[in-house]
C-alpha cells in the first residue's frame, strides 16, 4: 500500500469561480493568457471580455463557441462529449460530429482535452448556462409552461454529476465560471453557492474542485476571495491555502503558477506575518511538486 510520502501532488488544478454578473470572473481567468494557452468554451459570449487582452495574448486563446438556446440546447451535449474524450466540433453549430457541416464542407475542429499539457487551461463559461442547457435538453419535448417534475430534477442531477466527475478527474487545468444562488448550509444558514443545477447539488459542487473563488464588487472595485474564511456568507476554499484577497493585484497565477507572480505582488497578512496567501501557496507547491 503506497504511503503519502511516496506520492506526487497533481500537476494541474481545478478552479470554480462564481459571483454576481459583471464582477470580473471571465477577466480574472483571461489574464492567465500571460503564461498559458487558453481553451475558452464559450456558452454566453463571454469571449468579448478577452478582447481587452494584448494581441499577443489573444493569439494564445482558442475559442469554442456554443450557440446554446432554449430551443437549441447544444451546450450540455457538446460539453459532456468534450470532457469524455476526443471529438470533432463544428464552428457554426457547436455540435459534435455535425453531419450538416461535414456534408457542406464547413469548418470542423478536432479536440482531445486529455492530451492538453500543463501549459493549457480549459475554461467553461458558464456553468449557469450549462445548467440551463441541461434543463432545456430534459424538457425539449414539453410545452413552454411546463414545470419540472421530480424525475426531471433527478435527471438534471445525473447530467451535472457526470460532467463534474470528468472535471474532478481531469488531467488538465480547468476553470469553471458560474453565477451565485442562495442555499441553506448544513447549519441551516443562508449561504451563496455557485449555480450548478439544483440548489442541493449547487451546495455540494465544491467537492469536485481544488479551489473555489468568490467574485464580487466592493467600493467600486472587483474583489476576489479564495480562503475558507473569506466570507461567512459565500462558499470559498483552497486546498493549498491560496488567499487571493491578500494580494495587491489578485491573480489566478497564485494557483496555477505561483512562481510567475511578480515580486511584491502580495500584501502581508493582517497579523504582521511576512507571508501572503499567494507566497504561502508557492511555498507549499514548491515542496509538494518536487
Amino acid at each position: 500500500m503506497p504511503k503519502l510520502s511516496t506520492l506526487s501532488a497533481s500537476k494541474t488544478s481545478r478552479v470554480l469561480e462564481f459571483g454576481p454578473p459583471k464582477t470580473g470572473k471571465t477577466q480574472l481567468a483571461s489574464q492567465l493568457a500571460s503564461h498559458f494557452n487558453l481553451l475558452h468554451i464559450d456558452l454566453e459570449n463571454g469571449k468579448d471580455v478577452m478582447f481587452k487582452l494584448p494581441v499577443e495574448q489573444q493569439e494564445k486563446v482558442e475559442v469554442i463557441s456554443l450557440p446554446d438556446t432554449r430551443d437549441y440546447p447544444i451546450a450540455i451535449e457538446t460539453c459532456l462529449k468534450l470532457v469524455k474524450g476526443p471529438c470533432s466540433v463544428c464552428t457554426i453549430h457547436g455540435k459534435v460530429s455535425c453531419m450538416v457541416c461535414k456534408q457542406a464542407g464547413n469548418e470542423i475542429t478536432d479536440y482531445d482535452l486529455k492530451s492538453l499539457g500543463p501549459d493549457w487551461v480549459v475554461i467553461f463559461d458558464s456553468i449557469t448556462q450549462l445548467s440551463n442547457s441541461a434543463i432545456a435538453h430534459i424538457t425539449k419535448k414539453q410545452p413552454e409552461d411546463y414545470k419540472l417534475q421530480f424525475d426531471d430534477w433527478n435527471h438534471l442531477g445525473i447530467l451535472m454529476d457526470k460532467f463534474f466527475s470528468y472535471i474532478q478527474q481531469a488531467p488538465y487545468n480547468v476553470i469553471c465560471i458560474s453565477h451565485e444562488v442562495e442555499a441553506d448550509s448544513e447549519a441551516k444558514k443562508k449561504v451563496l453557492v455557485p449555480v450548478a443545477g439544483t440548489r442541493n447539488f449547487s451546495r455540494n459542487v465544491a467537492k469536485y474542485f481544488d479551489h473555489v473563488v468568490y467574485c464580487e464588487k466592493k467600493l467600486g472595485k472587483h474583489k476576489f476571495g479564495s480562503s475558507t474564511l473569506y466570507s461567512p456568507s459565500a462558499m470559498t476554499g483552497s486546498r493549498t491555502d491560496v488567499e487571493l484577497e491578500s494580494m495587491e493585484v489578485p491573480s489566478l497565477l497564485a494557483i496555477f503558477k505561483p512562481e510567475a507572480l511578480p515580486a511584491g505582488s502580495a500584501v502581508p497578512k493582517a497579523n504582521g506575518g511576512n507571508n501572503s496567501g499567494a507566497s504561502a501557496a508557492k511555498s507549499i507547491l514548491d515542496k509538494i511538486k518536487k
